[in-house]
């Protein structure tokens, strides 16, 4: 199965450990409350309007924190677009699978999209907002959102996706094995099952939840509202218990 994958040289991973404190969903952590008064401390002599000055450049700098982004593309343009912001230096992943088709009766290997519209990308919101917003060259493109009710509103934030997720579609991705699931809808028992990580075989690394799909014990992850990825067949012997800070 062939992924494409560019990585900037230049591009490195912040913080980002194999499982988030929130593991298989995105994080909701919100900046902390900073105060505006701009009374003195009668204790410290310090400031609070400095203490929220140094807060604010502290959220700043949390913001510049890069992260896997889900974007999409219309009209299957994201080839184009990929190949547009890896050109730029940007790094993405793009996955792709070899079918064979027949062509004007003969056939034919043709390398197609495995998630249609869609592709990753990292970086900082910001940067990445810069090709988002380019309706020169990218018109097409767009962040994936997810959506958050907040009492009777529903606001929505660029989708992003946690590195062990990630690292997970990738070796899904790049499997041999033809019983590997993608789609492009969310399974439930992947969001309850136990997490694990894959010690051994095909899919070493993989870090999901169990389930059993079609009568086989497979490990997969649920990418918010996005799409369920899932292992074939995986023996409990080549599964170790990681610890579930969902919980």
């Amino acid at each position: 199965m062939k992924v494409d994958e560019r990585t900037s040289e230049d591009v490195h991973t912040y913080g980002g450990g194999e499982i988030p404190p929130s593991a298989g969903f995105i994080s909701n952590a919100l900046p902390e409350a900073q105060s505006t008064v701009s009374a003195e401390s009668s204790q410290t002599g310090v400031s609070t309007r400095s203490v929220h000055i140094l807060s604010k450049s502290k959220v700043q700098k949390e913001e510049e924190i890069p992260h896997w982004y889900a974007l999409r593309t219309t009209y299957g343009r994201e080839k184009k677009a990929y190949d547009y912001m890896t050109a730029k230096g940007v790094t993405a992943f793009y996955p792709t699978t070899d079918t064979v088709k027949l062509i004007k009766g003969k056939r034919k290997v043709v390398t197609e999209s495995r998630l249609p519209n869609i592709f990753f990308a990292y970086g900082t919101e910001e940067q990445l907002k810069s090709f988002v917003y380019d309706n020169v060259n990218l018109p097409f493109l767009r962040f994936y959102y997810r959506h958050v009710h907040i009492g009777r509103r529903i606001e929505k934030t660029p989708l992003i996706v946690p590195d062990y997720q990630m690292k997970s579609l990738k070796i899904a991705c790049t499997s041999e094995e033809d019983d590997v699931i993608i789609v492009s809808e969310e399974i439930q028992k992947f969001e309850k099952g136990q997490l694990v990580r894959v010690v051994k075989g095909e899919f070493k690394g993989f870090v999901g939840r169990v389930a059993r799909h079609k009568g086989q014990q497979r490990v997969g992850i649920v990418v918010d509202d996005l799409l369920t990825v899932m292992t074939a067949y995986v023996p409990s012997a080549y599964c170790e218990v990681v610890e579930d800070k969902q919980n």
